[in-house]
């Protein structure tokens, strides 16, 4: 079971389909929709505004979403938010990805279908348009994006969309092996053929 938690008579709302690792923490006023993945370290903090994930998104390791008091962080259907990213009272568009350990700061909004860079800084208030990609410290706009790059994102998040489920079926705590076995290398080509399939 995840680590959920009421704060000032608010309970986190977490669709069925979605799936919360043990090892995150989810507090307050907080709203998951449907097949959303939400990874360990993950801390979603609903106590001073309120935290809505909509249907299709990831937030991946060691994420956390937090905000000002009033404030609400929205991630819009199928955003993904890629490990160790900070997002902070800000608004994040359909589609969009946030490059690892990238800070997004209170009052931005990033438009459908951009791509945020890994390590990138979004000050306070800045508005990303859609279909672009911004890097940097502080974030710089530096090209649009083309219908290709966001067929690629898309494939990625798809992955991330089907984990839930294969989460709920497989993952349980185990005694670690104290040999490699020979089927293990198998599995990997099932993942790179499954990548094949999405092109």
């Amino acid at each position: 079971m995840p680590n959920v938690f009421e704060f000032n008579g608010y309970k986190p709302v977490i669709h069925e389909s979605s799936f919360v690792h043990p090892n995150a923490t989810v507090t307050g006023n907080v709203i998951i929709g449907k097949n959303v993945y939400i990874g360990p370290g993950v801390a979603l903090r609903g106590d001073w505004g309120e935290i809505i994930i909509e249907d299709g998104c990831n937030v991946q390791e060691n994420c956390t979403l937090h905000m000002f008091p009033g404030q609400t962080v929205l991630l819009e259907e199928a955003a993904h938010i890629g490990h160790g990213a900070i997002i902070h009272g800000a608004h994040i568009g359909k589609n969009v990805m946030v490059g690892m350990n990238a800070v997004i700061m209170d009052k931005v909004v990033v438009g459908d279908n951009s791509i945020i860079g890994a390590l990138c800084f979004v000050p306070e208030g800045m508005q990303i348009p859609e279909r672009v990609i911004a890097v940097g410290n502080p974030a710089k706009i530096i090209k649009e994006m083309t219908d290709e790059m966001i067929a690629w994102k898309s494939r990625g998040t798809a992955l991330y969309q089907e984990l839930p489920a294969e989460l709920y079926a497989t993952l349980k705590p185990c005694e670690p092996l104290r040999e490699l076995p020979i089927e293990r290398s198998m599995q990997q080509e099932v993942y790179k053929s499954w990548m094949q399939t999405k092109k």
